[in-house]
């Protein structure tokens, strides 16, 4: 730290050492004032011409003392230097500069109190002391003396309000670095709260998925190893494939991590729904019966929409094969509707297996679906069916990038659909037609 920055930081914690070394200097500046004639014989300040009488000396000393409390107290020091120099002006001939006090009194003021006080108690000194000098003093009240206290007490207002208008913009800027400073601090922990997040989605589907099929086989494998080990063998070549897409996705995501100084860098996993086929390929090879139903032909998904319409039926599918049972039967169904696209998947697992899989999935599954969609906008519930099964519904909102006639085309298929579809779904049979008017409603199944 350098001399001048420490002789400011003792200074700004000593007020009164400041506050008396001023008011010595305005009391050294006013005695020698008070012999100085302003208007000599010459038309020049002349020395020695006038000295100060004992009235005047006391004055001085006084308006000067009370400049040693013009922070504490400001009003109280602006009225007291004001009341000597009025009587200064009444009474002393030749006049001492007393008024000197209550000028740098009015600054302080104006420095420290806000600018509607500083133009009330500014006008009012600049008119008392003005009005004094001109109609009660010795001097005529054109003389310049006169004009010039009207003059000086308008610049000290000026200059304090000045001042404290710098002092404050100061503050605000600093105010407002600082509050960008926490301001980044905070969304910089949001946004890594959230990519773990969507690591944590996004390693979730790709192991659960491809984990559960894995196990599904390698249970059928050790079932029917001795007695059929051709359906044995079948069964391994699904772990392996499985096992293959698990590692591969992984490698995907994983990837994503270590490119961040790669600006051109994929930010989400590649499966979508133009994948949708292959996926339910893999369930049904597992012996998960899935029927499928779509009418969103013709429709361009932006990469984020159509990476959770993959997961939510992903997700969605992987829960049926696990707690639905062995002889349950899933539908999907895609449709869309509107500026919306619906997803839609049903099961006619028991009823009995629904309290589970809320529990099981309420902090993970289901969650990270409820999480991807309402990133994106839109809403997902998932909730057992009446007369038993499970659904699972999302609604994503989505703008086409398909021409008008592509959307209208859409939007009047799904229009159909809707109109075609059921009262009640306790009375609906399980089909793929009946679910994906069920989609098209909204409603639960």
């Amino acid at each position: 730290m350098s001399t001048l920055r420490r002789v400011h930081d003792w200074l700004r914690s000593h007020p009164l050492v400041v506050d008396g070394a001023l008011a010595a200097a305005v009391l050294a500046c006013m005695v020698v004032g008070s012999f100085a004639e302003p208007n000599g014989r010459h038309g020049g300040t002349q020395w020695g011409t006038r000295t100060p009488d004992a009235l005047g000396l006391s004055l001085m000393l006084l308006a000067a003392t009370a400049l040693v409390f013009r922070r504490r107290h400001p009003l109280r020091v602006l009225a007291a230097t004001g009341a000597l120099s009025a009587v200064e002006f009444v009474t002393s001939d030749p006049r001492a500069p007393v008024a000197m006090s209550a000028v740098v009194a009015l600054y302080t003021v104006a420095s420290a109190t806000d600018r509607p006080t500083t133009w009330r108690v500014g006008l009012l000194t600049m008119t008392v002391l003005t009005g004094i000098a001109m109609l009660a003093g010795p001097l005529p009240w054109y003389a310049q003396e006169n004009l010039g206290i009207f003059a000086w007490t308008g610049m000290a207002a000026a200059a304090g309000d000045a001042v404290r208008s710098r002092r404050a913009f100061v503050h605000a800027i600093r105010e407002r670095a600082e509050r960008a400073e926490r301001t980044r601090e905070e969304e910089a922990r949001r946004r890594v709260a959230e990519e773990r997040l969507r690591i944590a989605r996004d390693l979730h589907d790709v192991v659960a998925h491809h984990i559960a099929l894995v196990n599904v086989q390698a249970g059928v494998a050790a079932h029917v190893m001795d007695k059929r080990p051709d359906q044995a063998k079948e069964a391994l070549a699904h772990v392996r494939e499985a096992s293959r897409s698990a590692l591969n996705e992984l490698r995907a995501t994983v990837g994503l991590l270590r490119q961040s100084d790669d600006p051109e860098a994929p930010t989400e996993p590649a499966p979508g729904l133009h994948r949708l086929e292959e996926l339910v390929g893999t369930f049904r090879s597992a012996g998960l019966p899935v029927e499928v139903a779509r009418t969103d032909q013709g429709t361009a998904l932006p990469a984020a929409v159509d990476l959770a319409a993959y997961r939510v039926i992903q997700e969605a599918l992987t829960n049926v094969r696990k707690h639905a049972g062995q002889e349950a039967k899933a539908e999907v169904s895609v449709v869309r509707v509107g500026p919306d696209v619906e997803i839609t998947v049903l099961d006619n697992g028991p009823g009995d297996d629904a309290p589970a899989r809320l529990e099981e999935n309420g902090g993970h599954g289901l969650l990270g679906m409820r999480e991807r969609v309402t990133a994106l906008g839109g809403t997902c519930s998932a909730g057992p069916r009446y007369g038993g099964g499970f659904r699972v519904h999302a609604i994503l909102p989505v703008k086409s990038r398909t021409g008008s006639t592509a959307s209208t085309s859409t939007a009047s298929t799904s229009t159909a659909s809707t109109s075609t579809a059921s009262a009640s779904s306790a009375s609906t049979p399980f089909t793929p037609t009946a679910a994906t008017n069920k989609a098209s409603e909204g409603n639960p199944a």
